[in-house]
Protein backbone atom coordinates (compact mmCIF):
# COMPACT_ATOMS: atom_id res chain seq x y z
CA UNK A 1 0.00 0.00 0.00
CA UNK A 2 1.28 3.31 -1.07
CA UNK A 3 2.48 5.57 1.87
CA UNK A 4 -0.28 8.52 1.87
CA UNK A 5 1.26 12.12 2.37
CA UNK A 6 0.10 15.62 2.11
CA UNK A 7 2.13 18.15 0.18
CA UNK A 8 2.14 21.51 -0.83
CA UNK A 9 2.07 22.25 -4.85
CA UNK A 10 2.93 25.01 -7.07
CA UNK A 11 0.86 25.65 -10.26
CA UNK A 12 3.90 25.52 -13.26
CA UNK A 13 1.32 25.85 -16.32
CA UNK A 14 -2.35 25.70 -17.71
CA UNK A 15 -3.34 24.31 -20.90
CA UNK A 16 -6.77 25.32 -22.06
CA UNK A 17 -6.58 24.78 -25.45
CA UNK A 18 -10.63 23.89 -25.83
CA UNK A 19 -13.41 25.63 -24.31
CA UNK A 20 -13.61 24.01 -19.96
CA UNK A 21 -10.88 21.14 -20.29
CA UNK A 22 -7.60 22.35 -18.40
CA UNK A 23 -4.50 20.79 -18.02
CA UNK A 24 -2.44 21.64 -14.96
CA UNK A 25 1.13 21.03 -14.61
CA UNK A 26 2.76 20.95 -10.54
CA UNK A 27 6.04 20.70 -9.46
CA UNK A 28 6.45 19.45 -5.35
CA UNK A 29 9.73 20.35 -3.24
CA UNK A 30 10.23 16.53 -3.52
CA UNK A 31 9.70 13.98 -6.31
CA UNK A 32 6.10 12.62 -5.28
CA UNK A 33 6.53 8.25 -6.06
CA UNK A 34 3.16 6.82 -7.37
CA UNK A 35 2.14 4.25 -9.52
CA UNK A 36 0.71 4.61 -13.25
CA UNK A 37 -3.08 4.82 -12.84
CA UNK A 38 -2.88 6.27 -9.24
CA UNK A 39 -4.84 9.61 -8.46
CA UNK A 40 -4.77 13.06 -6.09
CA UNK A 41 -6.97 14.80 -3.77
CA UNK A 42 -6.64 18.44 -4.70
CA UNK A 43 -7.54 21.17 -2.35
CA UNK A 44 -7.95 24.67 -2.99
CA UNK A 45 -8.10 25.49 0.65
CA UNK A 46 -4.60 25.97 2.73
CA UNK A 47 -4.37 23.10 4.68
CA UNK A 48 -3.53 23.24 8.84
CA UNK A 49 -2.45 20.10 10.45
CA UNK A 50 -4.09 20.95 13.14
CA UNK A 51 -7.73 20.90 11.57
CA UNK A 52 -9.16 18.12 9.20
CA UNK A 53 -7.92 17.93 5.38
CA UNK A 54 -10.57 20.30 3.24
CA UNK A 55 -12.82 19.86 0.49
CA UNK A 56 -11.14 18.74 -2.43
CA UNK A 57 -11.71 16.30 -5.32
CA UNK A 58 -10.09 13.41 -6.80
CA UNK A 59 -7.67 14.12 -9.99
CA UNK A 60 -6.06 11.02 -11.93
CA UNK A 61 -2.41 11.33 -12.80
CA UNK A 62 -2.03 12.32 -16.63
CA UNK A 63 1.90 12.00 -16.03
CA UNK A 64 3.87 8.56 -15.74
CA UNK A 65 5.84 8.14 -12.09
CA UNK A 66 9.37 8.80 -14.21
CA UNK A 67 8.12 12.31 -14.89
CA UNK A 68 9.68 15.62 -12.92
CA UNK A 69 6.16 17.30 -12.71
CA UNK A 70 3.03 15.76 -12.25
CA UNK A 71 -0.37 16.59 -14.74
CA UNK A 72 -3.78 16.02 -14.30
CA UNK A 73 -6.47 16.90 -17.02
CA UNK A 74 -10.46 18.28 -15.94
CA UNK A 75 -13.45 19.13 -17.51
CA UNK A 76 -15.36 21.83 -15.85
CA UNK A 77 -18.02 19.90 -13.95
CA UNK A 78 -19.78 21.58 -10.94
CA UNK A 79 -18.63 23.73 -8.57
CA UNK A 80 -15.26 23.13 -7.45
CA UNK A 81 -13.52 22.62 -11.19
CA UNK A 82 -15.54 25.66 -12.01
CA UNK A 83 -13.76 27.25 -9.00
CA UNK A 84 -10.51 25.49 -10.84
CA UNK A 85 -10.77 26.90 -13.81
CA UNK A 86 -11.80 30.65 -12.37
CA UNK A 87 -9.25 30.96 -9.69
CA UNK A 88 -5.76 28.84 -10.52
CA UNK A 89 -3.19 31.17 -12.06
CA UNK A 90 0.57 30.02 -12.79
CA UNK A 91 2.51 30.14 -9.93
CA UNK A 92 -0.51 29.69 -6.54
CA UNK A 93 0.41 27.07 -4.33
CA UNK A 94 -2.28 24.45 -3.38
CA UNK A 95 -2.63 21.33 -1.30
CA UNK A 96 -2.34 17.65 -2.61
CA UNK A 97 -2.63 14.84 -0.22
CA UNK A 98 -1.56 11.58 -2.53
CA UNK A 99 -1.29 9.06 -3.60
CA UNK A 100 -4.23 6.83 -3.91
CA UNK A 101 -5.36 3.80 -6.15
CA UNK A 102 -4.44 0.35 -7.91
CA UNK A 103 -6.07 0.22 -11.20
CA UNK A 104 -3.12 -1.54 -12.68
CA UNK A 105 -1.71 -3.14 -9.49
CA UNK A 106 -4.62 -5.35 -9.52
CA UNK A 107 -3.85 -8.87 -10.58
CA UNK A 108 -4.59 -9.13 -14.45
CA UNK A 109 -2.76 -10.53 -17.45
CA UNK A 110 -0.31 -8.18 -19.43
CA UNK A 111 -1.81 -9.88 -22.81
CA UNK A 112 -4.29 -8.18 -25.09
CA UNK A 113 -6.11 -5.62 -22.74
CA UNK A 114 -8.41 -3.71 -23.43
CA UNK A 115 -8.65 0.08 -22.62
CA UNK A 116 -11.90 2.22 -22.96
CA UNK A 117 -11.41 5.59 -22.35
CA UNK A 118 -13.91 8.19 -22.82
CA UNK A 119 -12.90 12.35 -23.21
CA UNK A 120 -10.52 13.07 -20.44
CA UNK A 121 -11.06 9.83 -18.33
CA UNK A 122 -8.04 8.21 -20.69
CA UNK A 123 -6.24 10.19 -18.15
CA UNK A 124 -5.09 7.10 -15.95
CA UNK A 125 -4.42 5.36 -19.03
CA UNK A 126 -1.94 7.42 -19.85
CA UNK A 127 -0.08 7.50 -16.94
CA UNK A 128 0.73 4.02 -17.75
CA UNK A 129 0.89 3.94 -21.61
CA UNK A 130 3.74 6.29 -20.95
CA UNK A 131 5.46 4.53 -18.31
CA UNK A 132 8.36 1.76 -18.85
CA UNK A 133 6.19 -0.45 -17.34
CA UNK A 134 4.11 -0.08 -20.54
CA UNK A 135 6.93 -2.46 -22.92
CA UNK A 136 5.35 -5.51 -20.54
CA UNK A 137 2.36 -5.47 -22.28
CA UNK A 138 1.59 -7.61 -25.23
CA UNK A 139 -0.69 -6.56 -28.28
CA UNK A 140 -2.96 -3.63 -25.98
CA UNK A 141 -5.78 -1.94 -27.62
CA UNK A 142 -6.90 1.36 -26.91
CA UNK A 143 -10.86 2.63 -27.65
CA UNK A 144 -10.65 6.25 -26.99
CA UNK A 145 -14.55 8.48 -27.38
CA UNK A 146 -14.18 11.96 -27.93
CA UNK A 147 -17.12 14.77 -29.17
CA UNK A 148 -15.00 15.76 -31.95
CA UNK A 149 -10.97 15.74 -33.25
CA UNK A 150 -10.79 19.24 -31.54
CA UNK A 151 -11.29 17.28 -28.05
CA UNK A 152 -8.08 15.29 -28.63
CA UNK A 153 -5.62 16.86 -26.83
CA UNK A 154 -3.39 13.91 -26.32
CA UNK A 155 -1.72 13.08 -29.64
CA UNK A 156 1.80 13.66 -28.03
CA UNK A 157 1.03 11.35 -25.48
CA UNK A 158 -0.48 8.59 -27.67
CA UNK A 159 2.84 8.98 -29.94
CA UNK A 160 4.94 8.59 -26.48
CA UNK A 161 3.21 5.41 -26.06
CA UNK A 162 3.60 4.35 -29.69
CA UNK A 163 7.46 4.34 -28.83
CA UNK A 164 7.55 2.50 -25.65
CA UNK A 165 5.24 -0.43 -26.98
CA UNK A 166 4.23 -0.04 -30.62
CA UNK A 167 2.22 -3.09 -30.46
CA UNK A 168 -0.17 -0.83 -28.90
CA UNK A 169 -3.36 -0.27 -31.36
CA UNK A 170 -5.29 3.08 -31.18
CA UNK A 171 -9.19 3.50 -31.63
CA UNK A 172 -10.33 7.18 -32.47
CA UNK A 173 -14.54 7.35 -32.05
CA UNK A 174 -15.09 10.86 -32.71
CA UNK A 175 -18.68 11.31 -32.35
CA UNK A 176 -19.26 14.21 -34.64
CA UNK A 177 -17.36 12.16 -37.47
CA UNK A 178 -18.22 8.14 -36.73
CA UNK A 179 -20.45 8.07 -33.56
CA UNK A 180 -20.03 7.13 -29.91
CA UNK A 181 -18.09 4.46 -28.50
CA UNK A 182 -19.88 0.87 -29.02
CA UNK A 183 -19.46 -1.51 -26.27
CA UNK A 184 -21.16 -4.63 -28.23
CA UNK A 185 -18.60 -3.73 -30.81
CA UNK A 186 -15.96 -3.80 -29.10
CA UNK A 187 -16.55 -7.24 -26.71
CA UNK A 188 -17.30 -8.58 -30.38
CA UNK A 189 -13.87 -7.48 -31.51
CA UNK A 190 -11.94 -8.68 -28.44
CA UNK A 191 -13.89 -11.29 -26.77
CA UNK A 192 -13.40 -11.90 -23.04
CA UNK A 193 -10.11 -10.43 -22.17
CA UNK A 194 -9.39 -7.98 -19.25
CA UNK A 195 -10.86 -4.75 -19.82
CA UNK A 196 -10.27 -1.32 -18.44
CA UNK A 197 -12.75 1.52 -18.39
CA UNK A 198 -12.66 5.02 -17.93
CA UNK A 199 -14.08 7.75 -18.21
CA UNK A 200 -17.95 9.40 -16.96
CA UNK A 201 -19.83 7.57 -14.20
CA UNK A 202 -22.99 6.68 -16.96
CA UNK A 203 -20.48 4.82 -19.59
CA UNK A 204 -18.56 3.06 -17.10
CA UNK A 205 -21.62 1.66 -14.95
CA UNK A 206 -23.37 0.97 -18.73
CA UNK A 207 -20.29 -0.88 -20.31
CA UNK A 208 -19.36 -2.64 -17.23
CA UNK A 209 -23.13 -4.17 -16.83
CA UNK A 210 -22.98 -5.12 -20.41
CA UNK A 211 -19.89 -7.12 -20.43
CA UNK A 212 -20.95 -8.84 -16.83
CA UNK A 213 -23.88 -9.84 -18.78
CA UNK A 214 -22.53 -11.13 -22.00
CA UNK A 215 -20.23 -12.98 -20.05
CA UNK A 216 -17.10 -11.24 -19.28
CA UNK A 217 -15.33 -12.29 -15.62
CA UNK A 218 -15.90 -9.01 -13.05
CA UNK A 219 -12.31 -9.81 -12.20
CA UNK A 220 -11.63 -9.06 -16.27
CA UNK A 221 -13.51 -5.78 -15.62
CA UNK A 222 -11.23 -2.91 -14.00
CA UNK A 223 -12.29 0.36 -13.83
CA UNK A 224 -11.00 3.45 -12.53
CA UNK A 225 -12.76 4.16 -8.77
CA UNK A 226 -11.76 7.13 -6.81
CA UNK A 227 -12.80 6.31 -3.28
Amino acid sequence: MSLIKKTISKVEDIENKIKDIYTITLSTRKKIKYKPGQFLHLSLEQYDPSFPWPESRCFSFQSSPSDELLKITYSVKGAFTQRMSNTLSIGDEIWLKLPYGDLFQRGHSLDNCVFIAGGTGVSPFLSLFNSSEFVEYHNPRLYIGFRGKEYNLFENNFERAKNINDSLEINYFYESINGILDIDSILKENGPQTYFISGPPLMIKKFKNYLTESGVPENKILIDEWE
